[in-house]
């Protein structure tokens, strides 16, 4: 298993939760983003920088990606595709996507930016919060409890 993150947009404190959780385990964990990242010195954690532009980041965790790994992100698209390959992904807010539920977060993500492009205010996600951030953790300690070897 590897653990791949979506680090772009991962909120400050889901990052911590998972280098703890590389330094737990030894379960190697990769931080994907456009930007550079500051991560702890560790042989299971490292950043790898990828070009800007429009989904950069997302297509190089899906051609890294393999079957058992765990992708963290909150991009709906990202997610679906990760998972076609045998993934498993979990959101920073703790949600676990799989083949049963990703359709029906596609259908909806795409409503939702139909209803945006048609003008409609849809407003945002809630703001992260300790709940979230709790909610991750627990989540995460399952994912982990249940992987293989």
């Amino acid at each position: 298993m590897h653990i791949w993150i979506d680090a772009d947009a991962c909120p400050k404190p889901i990052k911590e939760i998972l280098f703890r959780a590389a330094t737990r385990t030894g379960i190697p964990v990769t931080l994907i983003a456009n930007q550079m990242l500051a991560v702890p010195r560790s042989p299971h954690i490292r950043a790898l920088q990828v070009p800007k532009g429009f989904d950069v980041a997302d297509n190089e965790i899906a051609r890294r990606v393999t079957a058992g790994d765990l992708v963290i992100t909150s991009d709906i698209p990202l997610a679906a595709d990760v998972i076609a390959k045998g993934a498993k992904v979990l959101t920073p807010r703790g949600e676990p996507y799989d083949k049963g539920s990703i359709a029906a977060a596609l259908t909806l993500r795409n409503f939702m930016d139909t209803l945006r492009s048609s003008g409609v205010e849809t407003g945002g996600p809630a703001a992260f919060s300790a709940s979230d951030q709790h909610a991750f953790a627990r989540q995460l300690d399952r994912e982990l409890a249940g992987r293989k070897g």
